[in-house]
């Protein structure tokens, strides 16, 4: 008898023709002590399927058993994690922590109960903010308490739902140690659902994919036969490991070639341009489409870009000298710990913040407010509600082509929400979608402006693994048609090398700066697949890596110029 068993596990929602059969016969056997990772795609069931074995929803057909023991009800034997923590904002940590040992260790001696809390919330690292309450708590140090509160309850068995997948790239790695850490220490059973591979290697003894649904159901198994403790820049190294991920990674593409067929066909994308809003040029085509600088090796240029905000305790820099050239056409990463400034540059290209001092150049023009030249797209969309995914991208493509008729601009529409999958959603309203339908629309609205610049600001970090992977192959295709220059902000190591021409990278603030600059000298067009077999990725990713791991340890890292003829950050070498 294995220790948790799901045996046959059906659920759907809905009745007659607007029943959707969400999971399919998924049968699992788990043994005490294990930590499986299940990978789960967006609308294939994940939640509904941890929601199960946690209890808090019932299977249709099949049981789950723990302990040999049907699971009825939830129950303090099983510590739940979801992706959103949910604290009581009145609360301190260690208020939020205590209430859950209140409610289950009712019967032992308040000091016990205290040292219970407190035993928990050091383990999480959360004893010097243990009196801070939530409002004054990072993402991650939130996630912590929910973590921290999850196992102070001694649960027999933790269920994980994607409690990582909203945190930066430092703060993640940090509670996938933790969590490893506290795995081997508790040796508690440990089911999670994680949407990156990586992330699944790391930590897991097996990982199964949970395909798309409906009727989602079990993919096969894959064994983790690597060592632990694990390393994550050793592991770059480790055959088994670039084995192992390379496997999966081709599974779980291979599944997604049908639910990707979806964005084949469509109308064609009219070639038309867009207005020049800044100067309501009339003549619509060539002059608009071509850069007016003489310059194309300096289409973008930061020079000595600065920003400085105002605090209670005095002036913060958080961003300072920095220098970067971009060529037309060129695509560059910006990958960096967060509070590094990332988005505090991108977001200053854009025109929606102040330079406080230096300047920024846009195909020869100084950028100081926002414009339709510059198309962004943020981690979290901002949609209108109640229109539909094909007005909301109507809005901006209405603007910037008024030039031409009304079915090219419908179809320009309707191009890029085919591109991104949408075609079948088009008239839904945006309140109507999940957050990686609005993040596809998002997407699509940028593109259609046909900017200038396209500027990309996490832009798939909402997203599972398969519609990650879905949109960077969409990204790419559309950014080979239209050679659109971009710069792209993310934490992903791998999304970074997949996209990008440069990948720069930026030292932790305040006072961040541009710390090394990577070229990717890898053949175009990229695919993952192809990616992951090159004989020069892995050393790319592992200099980002390195780069990475240097900096969360507070040690100075190598540095490059920003461009040919660009000075070096300060006291940094060129």
């Amino acid at each position: 008898m294995s220790f948790l068993d799901l045996k046959s596990i059906a659920k759907g929602y809905g009745s007659g023709s607007d029943r959707t059969e969400v999971l399919s016969d998924i049968s699992l056997s788990i043994a005490e002590g294990e930590f499986v990772a299940i990978v789960g795609f967006s609308g294939s069931g994940k939640t509904t399927l941890i929601s199960i074995i946690a209890g808090l929803v019932a299977p249709d057909r099949g049981q789950v058993l723990l302990k040999g023991e049907p699971v009825t009800g939830a129950g303090p034997d099983r510590g739940l994690v979801f992706q959103s923590y949910s604290l009581f904002p009145w609360l301190t940590v260690r208020g939020n922590v205590g209430l859950a040992v209140d409610a289950v260790f009712s019967n032992e001696p308040k000091a016990e109960r205290a040292a219970r809390v407190d035993k928990y919330v050091d383990m999480v690292g959360l004893t010097p903010a243990a009196d801070r309450r939530p409002a004054e708590l990072s993402g991650g140090m939130r996630q912590r308490v929910a973590v921290a509160r999850a196992l102070a309850m001694s649960p027999d068995i933790l269920l994980l739902d994607e409690p990582l997948s909203a945190l930066d790239a430092l703060t993640r790695a940090k509670l996938q140690d933790e969590i490893e850490t506290i795995w081997r220490r508790e040796k508690k059973t440990v089911v999670m659902i994680t949407n990156d591979v990586d992330e699944a290697i790391l930590l897991a003894d097996r990982i199964i994919p949970l395909k798309p649904g409906p009727n989602a159901t079990l993919g096969p198994d894959f064994a983790v036969n690597i060592p632990r403790p694990r390393d994550r820049t050793e592991m770059n190294h480790d055959p088994v490991f670039k084995g192992l991920r390379a496997e999966i990674t081709r599974y779980l593409m291979d599944v997604g070639i049908e639910r990707s067929a979806e964005a084949d066909g469509g109308p064609a994308l009219p070639d038309v341009v867009p207005m020049d809003l800044r100067r309501g040029v009339p003549k619509a085509v060539k002059d608009a489409a071509a850069p007016r600088t003489g310059h194309p090796e300096r289409y973008v240029e930061f020079h000595k870009v600065r920003k400085v905000y105002p605090t209670p305790k005095g002036p913060l820099t958080v961003v300072e000298d920095f220098n970067l050239r971009l060529h037309n056409g060129e695509f560059v990463s910006l990958i960096g710990h967060s509070g590094c400034g990332k988005s505090t540059v991108l977001s200053m290209v854009a025109g929606l913040n102040e330079i406080t001092g230096g300047g920024i150049i846009l195909d020869d023009h100084e950028v100081s407010a926002a414009g339709p030249d510059r198309g962004v797209v943020f981690q979290a969309p901002s949609l209108f509600p109640w229109l539909s995914a094909r007005d909301n991208v109507a809005l901006g493509v209405d603007r910037v082509f008024p030039h031409v008729g009304q079915r090219e601009r419908r179809d320009i529409v309707e191009y890029y929400l085919t591109r991104v999958g949408l075609a079948d959603a088009m008239d839904k309203k945006a309140l109507e979608l999940s957050n990686g339908m609005k993040q596809r629309v998002g997407i699509a609205r940028a593109f259609a402006l046909s900017p200038k610049l396209l500027l990309l600001d996490e832009p798939f970090g909402m997203l599972d693994s398969l519609t990650r992977w879905e949109l960077q192959e969409v990204l790419m295709d559309v950014w080979k048609r239209t050679r659109v220059t971009a710069i792209c902000v993310t934490h992903d190591v791998d999304e970074a090398i997949l996209l990008a021409d440069r990948v720069v990278m930026m030292t932790n603030g305040p006072h961040a700066t541009i710390g090394n600059i990577m070229d990717v000298d890898l053949p175009r067009p990229r695919t993952r697949k192809a990616l992951i077999t090159h004989p020069d990725y892995y050393r790319l990713r592992e200099e980002l890596l390195t780069f990475l791991e240097e900096y969360e340890q507070g040690l100075p890292g190598p540095s490059r110029d920003g461009g040919a003829g660009a000075p070096a950050p300060a006291g940094r070498a060129a």
